[in-house]
């Protein structure tokens, strides 16, 4: 027999064989148990109750800024309950239905928002996938505020719950959480007696009332523990607190006075260094009602506190609380709506006053809480100037960098303790000019900025071309002068000058947390301000004109902010301290640190900004991207009456070697802005509209895209 007959053999009995393999293998399919699958979903059995599900999905482009329906499974049914996490397929297209049920798509994760008996859509739905964990993390009350925060800022609400929920740690969640502990008991007023209503603004918290105040803080380092008994007093009321500060150094001062006061136990912190999983582990204490209280930078402001009763924030004009992630929602603006939705108390302190803050008083939403004159008085430093006295008996006083008054000043200040030294910028020598007439120094081969290097050469800051033989092109002088002198340059100068003294730096690079009591020359740039034992003995704050001259709405604000920072580190006057600050001294910022008194100054800041119809007074967009599509953009949009539209303007490219920030064109790029203001009362109307257009444009996926932001901090 051939080899091809022997084949031919088998496979003519082979068929019924085959034949008999599928049925089998076709009736043991059958026979299993029907199962939703990550991939498809075929034939399961729903839920017997409820067996929809409107699902957010973690999309997040505004187009698709809605909710999706889902069939919830028999077997998923126990664990998709709302505010769970869970796994769905997205973009599967109604073509790809199978049995009257709809498959394929990409997975994505999201939550269940509430469970339903019936859809309004009339197509076939897709099953959830999986459900990722059984715990709620997602409660109406936090669903409600980010769903507010979106809408304020013509973003998302994926967007913005990217930013209330932190990424989901298995490991951790299968950890029990410690049951709550009763309420402390009320906490004595301390050092609230300073001011004529503290007591009174404790008792009603401790009482279970909502007041609302804008504290003007007294210098010295008694806030973090006078934040920590508002915070104990809403807990004694059996509500929740929450604090926000603007980086983890005040936010661990915080943390030590709650945990005095308190003991453990009764709050947590939440800052970026305690890790990934550690604070996983703590926000999901807040979120099971274990721990009422929390303080925190940025992103506590969505902490989930039971029952909030007191939502509080210090230093609201730091930048550090806007978020630079989209749709950008600034810290105060989201403890304002959280206070107002759940009825709880708002405290917004700090040494200055912003603007917006004094709008908060102005309009009776809430009352001053700020001591004495007598008060301020004892206990704020001397604060001088560089005045007309101190120009007779030294000529240059007014252009010197150092005059006589602070080199005085430092002198004395080293017989008591450590000096602070204030600097605008970092770094050696970031800019120079001519010393003749203030030209700004510039490379022959690229125009950019001329820098001097440690080594004592001239180089360009763009190109890094070495500028040799150079002279003014405006006068022909040869000498050179330091614009802004950096932090590392001044050290340098001060430790010639007190060669005796130890010189220390505080910057972005190296920040020190704090400085013994002995004498020392402590040079940091702003924010960077180490807390010294007792307090410094004296400061000087330098490069006034530096802030002061920046081109945006805020720098007098800015820059009094700063420098009340710095000048509440030092000792009072009644034991010596005194503080010196290099600027004109007529100028309205400086009067109002001579004063200390940053309330006046943002009440007449709000008068100037309502007579010119700028914010907080008006409502504000802004609009950035290439021209043909912020053209677009702006004519699509269904903009409430009276909107004014300003610009746009061409946007400037950032300088070589600046690291590329949020909002800065592409390299190689035109951008413009254009600003878009309108009236008070159609903030909501002016982001629904501009929201809409945006999303219209992205479903369509016309022309470039564009970045919208509302309410942004620098307009110039």
């Amino acid at each position: 027999m051939s080899s091809e007959n022997g084949r031919g053999e088998r496979g003519a009995g082979e068929a019924p064989e085959v034949e008999q393999l599928a049925l089998i293998r076709e009736s043991v399919r059958k026979a299993k148990v029907p199962r939703a699958k990550p991939r498809t979903w075929r034939g399961a059995a729903l839920a017997a109750e409820l067996p929809v599900a409107r699902v957010l999905v973690d999309k997040g482009p505004v187009h698709l800024d809605k909710l999706w329906d889902y069939a919830v499974p028999a077997e998923l049914d126990a664990d998709a309950r709302p505010g769970v996490r869970v796994r769905v397929r997205f973009g599967a297209g109604t073509r790809n239905v199978r049995g009257g049920r709809r498959e394929g798509g990409g997975l994505l994760d999201g939550f269940i928002v509430e469970r339903v008996a019936e859809s309004d859509f009339q197509g076939p739905l897709a099953a959830i996938a999986q459900v990722l964990s059984p715990e709620p993390v997602l409660s109406p009350a936090l669903l409600g505020l980010c769903r507010a925060v979106a809408d304020r800022y013509a973003g998302s609400l994926a967007d913005v719950l990217q930013l209330a929920v932190p990424p989901r740690h298995a490991r951790i969640e299968a950890e029990p959480s410690a049951g709550p502990l009763p309420p402390p008991e009320v906490p004595e007023a301390g050092s609230w007696q300073r001011y004529p209503t503290g007591p009174a603004f404790l008792d009603a918290l401790a009482r279970g009332d909502a007041p609302r105040a804008v504290w003007a803080a007294l210098p010295g380092p008694h806030w973090p523990a006078e934040l920590a008994r508002a915070a104990a007093a809403a807990l004694a009321s059996g509500r929740g607190a929450l604090i926000v500060v603007p980086d983890g150094r005040a936010a661990a001062r915080v943390d030590a006075a709650l945990g005095a006061l308190l003991g453990a136990g009764r709050h947590v912190l939440l800052t970026a260094d305690v890790g990934a999983e550690e604070r996983y582990r703590r926000w999901l204490a807040v979120s099971r009602g274990a721990v009422r209280a929390v303080v925190g930078t940025r992103a506590a402001m969505f902490a989930p506190v039971r029952d909030l009763g007191l939502a509080a924030i210090w230093d609201d004009g730091d930048s550090s609380h806007s978020e630079p992630h989209a749709p950008q929602p600034h810290a105060r603006e989201v403890l304002l709506t959280r206070a107002a939705r759940e009825k709880a108390a708002f405290l917004l302190g700090g040494f200055g006053c912003t603007v917006e803050a004094a709008q908060l008083v102005d309009s009776g939403w809430a009352l001053p809480l700020a001591a004495a004159r007598e008060q301020v008085r004892a206990t704020a430093p001397l604060v001088r100037t560089v005045g007309d006295g101190d120009e007779a008996r030294d000529a240059a006083a007014r252009a010197a960098r150092l005059p006589s008054l602070a080199w005085q000043a430092a002198r004395e200040g080293l017989k008591h303790g450590p000096v602070l030294v204030q600097v605008p910028r970092r770094g050696y020598v970031p800019r120079l000019a001519c010393e003749r007439c203030r030209e700004a120094a510039r490379c022959a081969h690229c125009a950019g900025p001329l820098e001097a290097r440690a080594d004592g050469g001239l180089h360009c800051g763009w190109c890094g071309e070495e500028a040799r033989g150079w002279h003014c092109a405006e006068c022909g002088g040869g000498r050179l002068r330091a614009q802004v002198v950096g932090a590392r340059r001044t050290a340098e100068e001060l430790g010639r000058a007190f060669p005796a003294v130890p010189v220390r730096t505080s910057g972005r690079d190296h920040v020190l947390e704090t400085v013994p009591d002995r004498p020392a020359l402590v040079v940091s740039t702003p924010g960077a301000e180490p807390v010294a034992e007792g307090g410094y003995a004296a400061a000087l704050l330098l490069d006034g004109w530096a802030l002061l001259g920046r081109p945006d709405l805020r720098a007098g604000e800015e820059a009094l902010r700063r420098w009340l920072g710095a000048a509440a580190l030092v000792r009072g006057q009644e034991a010596g301290g005194t503080v010196v600050v290099v600027a004109e001294p007529t100028l309205r910022p400086v009067q109002a640190l001579v004063r200390w008194d940053p309330a006046g100054h943002a009440v007449r800041e709000l008068a100037d900004r309502a007579e010119l119809g700028f914010p907080p007074v008006s409502r504000m967009a802004a609009v950035a991207g290439p021209p043909e599509a912020v053209a677009e953009l702006v004519a699509m949009a269904e903009l409430p009456a009276g909107a004014e539209v300003l610009g746009p303007v061409e946007l400037s490219a950032p300088p070589p070697g600046r690291p590329r920030r949020a909002g800065d064109p592409p390299p190689g790029e035109r951008w413009e802005r254009a600003l878009i203001r309108v009236r008070p009362g159609q903030g909501a109307a002016l982001a629904a509209a501009l929201k809409t257009a945006h999303a219209i444009r992205l479903a369509r996926r016309e022309g470039d895209p564009v970045r919208l932001r509302m309410d942004p901090p620098d307009i110039g």
